[in-house]
């Protein structure tokens, strides 16, 4: 059975892939939150919701390197299932001492949730447009010592990343959305409508 999850997941994280890739190079995926990338995020985490019911943490042991990474590459995708994310983030936290998670998947997903839930980040591994029209760290908690926490987990120094994320958003042809502050409060209504925040 656990050879079906593992070739399910892959499958899935697959189709988030060739979805994404497909909605960027036409320019659909940088307008919100793209329904068609929605309905692929949710209908994978109802699978990853089924793997955890079934096994628990799909970790290396289990599913091993592709379909562990598969399983996390899903569970930090499914953000319009905090419920899922939160329940993932905890059964993966459990699973570190074991080495059936790794540290720096926890500190990715540690900072979707708290972004999401409009708290500032520890790691500075999300990114948003800022005022400037610039990618930017969203924000980050004691951004002074930034870089040692994400040294511990095993992430480069923040400029080579922010570097790099701007190159990659170039390369792809993703602009600062024309108005901020509404590209903002439809975040924040999204974030409320499911689930994130009151």
């Amino acid at each position: 059975m656990s050879e079906n999850w593992r070739d399910a997941l892959i499958a899935a994280a697959m189709r988030d892939y060739e979805t994404r890739t497909r909605l960027a190079q036409s320019g659909a995926l940088f307008d919100g939150y793209n329904p068609e990338m929605e309905a692929v995020h949710l209908e994978n985490a109802a699978l990853l919701e089924r793997v955890f019911d079934a096994i628990g943490w799909p970790g290396r042991g289990l599913l091993g390197d592709e379909g562990a990474s598969a399983a996390f590459f899903i569970l930090q995708h499914a953000i319009s299932r905090p419920d899922l994310q939160r329940r993932g983030l905890a059964m993966m936290l459990d699973a570190i001492p074991a080495g059936e998670a790794n540290v720096l998947d926890a500190a990715y997903l540690t900072d979707r949730i708290a972004v999401m839930e409009g708290r500032a980040q520890t790691f500075g591994t999300q990114f948003d447009w800022d005022g400037q029209g610039l990618l930017s760290p969203a924000a980050i908690a004691e951004p002074e010592t930034v870089d040692t926490r994400r040294a511990s987990v095993g992430l480069p120094p923040l400029a080579e990343v922010i570097a790099n994320m701007r190159a990659r958003a170039a390369a792809e042809g993703e602009t600062a959305p024309a108005d901020l502050a509404e590209r903002r409060a439809a975040s924040e209504a999204w974030a409320k409508r499911v689930g994130w925040r009151a």
